[in-house]
């Protein structure tokens, strides 16, 4: 008896954050390693699952940089980075375009239809979703330097987006994207699901990943932050306590919520249940950086 008196408990405590984010759009952002961990990865769908029955109304968008290294090995070609972005030459775009936005994209789609929900794949073979341009950076010295068919997300097709969300079924998008010209490009996932956060004035942006969240001590786990404002975020990037490849993705999160998304949220996708446990209880597991 107490231990379904316990379940009760937590049903309620859920309930008030599902009155509250009833209705509204979450962007999930899928990559890392539970990509390729079936067992990691139904409990993401099913907690996705969860949340569109519950009313919320998610949008995936996924990256698949492992499978994409595995894949340009099978062809012999090296994978080569540019200030974290993938240099994408004719061979790796049809590499990337195969792996990811093929065959990845419906893997996803397929196992979250297994488990009984409704996917759509917005793909190049369906219909695409992202446009964008190509990407230039600057060297330190101001100079622009090429990093192949790589772009940046400009718009979006938000009305096939949220009607589909309307029908109760869950978009999943690749992060590739087309230009006016029909060229397509490889984008980086994290700036394509902060793009789309922005463009579907989403309440929530997700970054489910292999980390538990921003921390103080990248190596010790325990050292995590539980919730940070931009005050508190700026304090931590001056004092060297947020680091390395952290310190882009903070920054990355602060100007999103300036452009109007209320909340983001840094989890570890490898833990099981985390969407809900982040989204549904008081306490949750990861990182929430607020305005």
């Amino acid at each position: 008896m107490q231990e379904a008196i316990n379940k009760a408990d937590t049903l309620i405590e859920a309930l008030g954050w599902i009155r509250q984010f009833r209705d509204k759009t979450t962007v999930i952002k899928l990559g890392g390693s539970v990509l390729d961990n079936i067992d990691q990865l139904r409990h993401i769908l099913l907690d996705i699952l969860f949340m569109e029955t519950v009313g919320l109304r998610p949008v995936v968008i996924h990256g698949g940089g492992a499978r994409i290294n595995a894949a340009m090995q099978e062809a012999g070609i090296e994978p080569k980075f540019v200030r974290g972005r993938r240099y994408t030459n004719a061979a790796t775009l049809e590499i990337v375009e195969r792996v990811l936005a093929v065959e990845t994209n419906h893997y996803l789609a397929e196992e979250f239809e297994k488990i009984g929900g409704r996917a759509m794949t917005l793909n190049f073979l369906s219909t695409p979703v992202l446009f964008g341009e190509k990407l230039t950076l600057h060297d330190d010295q101001g100079q622009p330097f090429d990093l192949g068919f790589v772009g940046d997300v400009t718009r979006i097709d938000r009305l096939v987006i949220e009607n589909l969300c309307y029908a109760g079924q869950v978009p999943f998008i690749p992060s590739m994207c087309l230009t006016d010209n029909g060229q397509k490009l490889n984008v980086n996932a994290d700036t394509a699901a902060t793009r789309l956060a922005v463009e579907l004035n989403a309440e929530k942006l997700v970054f489910l990943s292999d980390v538990p969240g921003v921390l103080r001590d990248p190596k010790d786990p325990s050292s995590l932050i539980s919730s940070l404002n931009r005050r508190t975020a700026e304090e931590l990037q001056a004092s060297g306590q947020i680091s390395g490849g952290m310190i882009p993705k903070v920054q990355s999160c602060l100007d999103t919520l300036r452009q109007g998304v209320k909340k983001i949220h840094i989890i570890d996708g490898r833990i099981r249940h985390s969407l809900l446990l982040e989204v549904y209880t008081s306490s949750g597991i990861g990182t929430v950086i607020t305005e």
